[in-house]
């Protein structure tokens, strides 16, 4: 048994799938900034698990390169790191040999590590015999110490799915060992929001159907699918983004105050949201929803193919590549306030925000032409890549005529706090780490974003479309989404116009 470090508590970090983007970009980078930045005192240990001819030493390489090449302003040469290298294991198998996972038990025993992380860094179609073998060789019984498990989304394809997940997980984790991760809620600013509404008392007041005209929640990308066609052509926006993310931020901007800042009672709240949904099945889901798919377009100055060219993607595809969506949340706070939610690929900017817009005040009464009219009070959460907070308002020009003009105000992480916020990794992982499930997605929430998201996918499925409509890639997505929303008599707030006084 090793000796290094016996007398602390230490923690094995098993990524089935290391040899994934995923482990590369995102975890070995978010591992390091925490234990460069001290908040991880105790030894941690990291596994790999995968089926690649690999070593130990091939899993330092990947280390090194990970951090060089995601994590440059961190220090290349130090003790942290060269500590975290000998601690670096790599166990080869393939997920459904049973056999791998007793060589990572007999690892794991002869590290004398006492705490389990496992995380599933893997395509979503292995989580089940991940989870299962897991169960099989017993590693869920853990090391003494704490065992917990993270899941990557998608956590299934539909409810059903995500029902036999569930009911697969459950058999060998409980569900306070369970971490349904979903990075957008690592994101400082989307924590901030329970802050900015609740320790606010001028905002706070007016966040109910009684001042709010209708809600915005946008998260665009300007790439396309990539080398993601084989997930990409099951999936589409709903499942990549709708049925998560934009569900997620929903929920936030909607919540009730949870009763205190812990995980239960603020998922709690979230979940009253979900089931406050109107639900949206047969004809009016389709009256409420809009998808499209990208054409080649202009982005960032270069031509990009239409997504029924890139490799991979069937000629006849109907997956759509964008989706605008009407919801509503029948409570008390928000009756009869629409939220107009979409996401979608090759757009014209790579923005995430949520915007709030406020009843317009009766301005005409200074009898002159009224510019804030056209670009009235909103309160806008940008979540990236800008992380921070802006308000519209409107002002009077200076001059002799009473001529209001819209003016911003405008909070930026960066220049406000001098650094720009951990990335949202950074964040998860240490929670994982420290048993904080605040930010992570519970079971019932997962049943109740999949119950809404089926009603959905069940009225599309009965239209047996042979094309959708398109837009062009680089623009701020099909004309039919400006007459989707328009038909409520409002209009997309592209988070890239500038406001520009007349």
């Amino acid at each position: 048994m090793s000796n290094i470090d016996d007398a602390i508590t230490s923690t094995a970090f098993v990524i089935f799938g290391i040899t994934g983007d995923l482990a590369k970009r995102k975890l070995i980078p978010a591992l390091y900034e925490l234990i460069i930045s001290g908040q991880l005192i105790s030894p941690l240990f990291i596994i790999g698990f995968a089926r690649r001819d690999w070593s130990d030493d091939t899993l330092r390489d990947l280390i090194k390169n990970s951090i060089t090449e995601f994590s440059p302003n961190l220090p290349l040469e130090s003790q942290e790191l060269n500590r975290l290298l000998e601690k670096a294991r790599y166990v080869r198998s393939t997920f459904d040999d049973l056999t791998g996972y007793q060589k990572l038990g007999a690892c794991l025993q002869d590290l004398g590590v006492q705490n389990l992380l496992f995380y599933l860094a893997t395509p979503p179609e292995n989580y089940l015999e991940v989870i299962r073998n897991i169960g099989t060789s017993g590693l869920n019984q853990g090391c003494g110490g704490w065992t917990r498990i993270v899941v990557e989304k998608p956590y299934g394809r539909d409810l059903e799915s995500a029902n036999e997940l569930e009911k697969e997980i459950h058999q060998v984790f409980t569900e306070k060992q369970v971490y349904r991760i979903d990075h957008y809620l690592g994101k400082e600013t989307v924590q901030n929001i329970l802050v900015f509404r609740f320790a606010n008392g001028i905002f706070e007041p007016l966040w109910n159907h009684k001042y709010v005209d209708h809600v915005q929640i946008t998260v665009s990308e300007t790439q396309g699918i990539g080398t993601r066609a084989g997930y990409y052509e099951s999936a589409g926006v709903i499942r990549d983004v709708f049925q998560n993310h934009l569900l997620q931020l929903l929920t936030l901007t909607a919540m009730e105050s949870p009763v205190t800042f812990t995980a239960d009672a603020v998922r709690d709240e979230k979940v009253k949201v979900l089931h406050a949904l109107r639900p949206l099945t047969g004809a009016e889901a389709i009256a409420n929803t809009y998808r499209a798919q990208y054409v080649s377009g202009m982005v960032d100055g270069k031509r990009v193919v239409g997504y029924k060219d890139e490799p991979g993607v069937r000629s006849d595809s109907i997956t759509e590549t964008y989706m605008a969506a009407r919801v509503f949340v029948d409570n008390w706070r928000w009756a009869g306030v629409p939220f107009y939610v979409r996401s979608g690929k090759r757009l014209a900017a790579r923005v995430t925000e949520i915007a709030i817009q406020f009843k317009q005040a009766p301005l005409s009464l200074f009898n002159r032409h009224d510019m804030a009219g056209d670009a009235p009070n909103i309160l806008v959460l940008n979540i990236q890549p800008d992380e921070g907070i802006t308000l519209t308002f409107g002002a009077k020009k200076p001059g002799f005529q009473n001529q209001v003009l819209p003016v911003m105000m405008k909070f930026n992480y960066a220049e406000s706090f001098g650094s720009e916020p951990p990335e949202a990794y950074v964040r998860l992982l240490q929670d994982c780490l420290v048993g904080d499930a605040t930010l992570f997605t519970r079971s019932d929430e997962v049943r109740a974003q999949w119950a809404f998201t089926d009603g959905i996918l069940n009225a599309w499925k009965s239209q047996n479309l042979r094309n959708l409509p398109v837009y062009e890639a680089g623009t701020w997505g099909p004309p039919g989404a400006d007459e989707f929303i328009g038909r409520d008599g409002h209009c997309w707030r592209n988070p890239t116009d500038e406001i520009t006084p007349q």
